[in-house]
């Protein structure tokens, strides 16, 4: 509701006013913080349910204590009927967007043939194994996920042969197995799509795409922001939940294109400065110009001074409505010096094509989402102290002075590239594929699958240091 010159949400159990100024384009969130998440302490594996539990529990002991915890064989004792189990996986792989031949189940099933010994635990090991990787860490290799610099955190998490060694002690092989697969709902409905569709070509766009939730941690958080660089679109996501949605504009195709990160939003900063990059103050003059012209300079927010020794000249444009970053960023440290920022040029959110950027991600509503992620940031929990967040919040972002306000309860943010998936109203349906990447990715569905595969990218990181001055 709009009172005066306030607008109020429900943050929690507090209601929550804030000056409209703040929010002219903005629409109100709802309640925003997530309910505490249950415990659940199986007493035995039986169900994917509990494998799941007991695969997390795995992950957080082997993240916490992996320099003390004994490393399980690669190849351990299978029994007939666990062979067998593992032979019913394979053959429903394709469910998963896998391909049940990558698994060698003639070899499998003829160790089975033979019996109980040596040649089955090698055979059964090996093809659990890679089921293992590929579905916790997709089937892709690296040099195919072009300009991905995302570091899958599962394989630490859930190692392959402590997950094999629970397996066989449970007699659980199937559910060991598909525990897993991502959980989030577009995986589950990319997958519903493949079984209801025989087209060629859009049966492979489903595999690409089911595999890039696997290309993610299979834990995203319980509550990180995701944005879809082909979709033009930023979730504010609370349990795997949207709780509001943001256009973006993203980097132009070639080498400005957005690359693909998973950071950790760790401030931020309202009312920024902008350190003006040397493609523009020298390449494009404007450092001759604000030096040359220091009432122009002064009216346009640049303050400029060259080193008289080296005659460099540094260029700041100083916080403002006519500043290049808007009124807000995300101060999310990264080797690519990518961020998601504000724009003083919010019309070309009504265009269509907005992959319009030098890289960094623009987005629509900047000040509310700030004003919202200080408040989730916030560590107390009382309907007051929220408030009382919300309200330093409103008053720092409307100072028009540089502030950072940390972050201080974790918020992952994910910078995707998914060209299926649900939209923001939730259907499913394909995104245009702006940066071409998604051919490398079908060809390897085409090719054998690859062994021993690289966790990291070789590929250099590219820092966009260019945001557009004028659009």
């Amino acid at each position: 509701m709009i009172e005066g010159s306030k607008r109020y949400w429900l943050a929690g159990a507090a209601l929550v006013a804030l000056p409209s100024a703040a929010f002219a384009q903005a629409k109100a969130p709802v309640d925003l913080l997530p309910p505490p998440a249950p415990t659940v302490t199986p007493e035995k594996v039986a169900s994917p349910d509990d494998v799941t539990a007991s695969i997390d529990a795995m992950g957080q002991r082997a993240a916490a204590a992996a320099t003390v915890q004994p490393i399980a064989p690669m190849v351990q004792v299978w029994t007939v009927a666990d062979a067998r189990a593992l032979a019913g996986v394979i053959a429903s792989i394709g469910a998963e967007g896998l391909d049940p031949k990558d698994y060698q189940p003639a070899e499998l099933n003829a160790a089975i043939a033979a019996g109980q010994g040596d040649a089955l635990n090698e055979a059964a090991s090996r093809s659990f194994a890679w089921l293992v990787e590929d579905l916790r860490d997709g089937r892709t290799p690296m040099e195919a996920r072009k300009q991905w610099f995302v570091v899958d955190p599962d394989p630490d998490r859930y190692r392959t042969a402590d997950i094999m060694a629970e397996a066989l002690a449970s007699h659980t092989i199937a559910a060991s197995l598909m525990a897993l697969a991502p959980e989030h709902p577009d995986y589950a409905a990319l997958k519903a799509e493949l079984a209801n569709t025989t087209d060629p070509a859009k049966r492979k766009l489903i595999r690409a795409n089911m595999d890039r939730w696997r290309w993610l941690a299979k834990d995203l958080g319980q509550q990180y922001l995701i944005t879809n660089v082909p979709e033009y679109q930023l979730r504010l996501t609370v349990n795997d939940k949207i709780i509001s949605t943001y256009k973006t504009i993203v980097g132009k195709p070639g080498r400005t294109a957005t690359p693909q990160l998973a950071e950790t939003v760790e401030g931020v900063i309202f009312n920024p400065t902008w350190t003006v990059p040397q493609s523009i103050v020298k390449g494009e003059g404007l450092g001759a110009k604000v030096l040359g012209n220091p009432a122009w300079a002064k009216a346009a927010g640049y303050k400029g001074w060259k080193d008289p020794e080296t005659g460099f000249v540094t260029v700041v444009q100083q916080p403002g409505a006519n500043n290049s970053l808007g009124l807000m960023k995300l101060d999310m440290p990264n080797p690519h010096a990518i961020f998601l920022h504000d724009t003083p040029a919010r019309g070309l959110f009504n265009q269509e094509n907005r992959a319009l950027s030098h890289g960094c991600i623009r987005t629509e509503r900047a000040q509310e989402l700030a004003i919202t992620l200080a408040i989730l940031g916030n560590l107390a929990n009382t309907p007051e102290a929220r408030k009382a967040a919300a309200d330093e919040a409103v008053a720092i972002s409307t100072s028009g002075k540089y502030t950072r306000v940390p972050i201080q309860k974790s918020m992952p943010v994910y910078i995707t590239y998914f060209t299926m998936g649900r939209d923001i109203s939730g259907k499913l349906r394909a995104f245009s594929d702006i940066y071409g990447r998604d051919a490398p990715v079908l060809a390897s569905f085409d090719q054998p699958r690859q062994s021993n595969r690289a966790r990291a990218t070789s590929e250099e990181a590219v820092e966009i240091v260019d945001d557009l001055k004028t659009t």
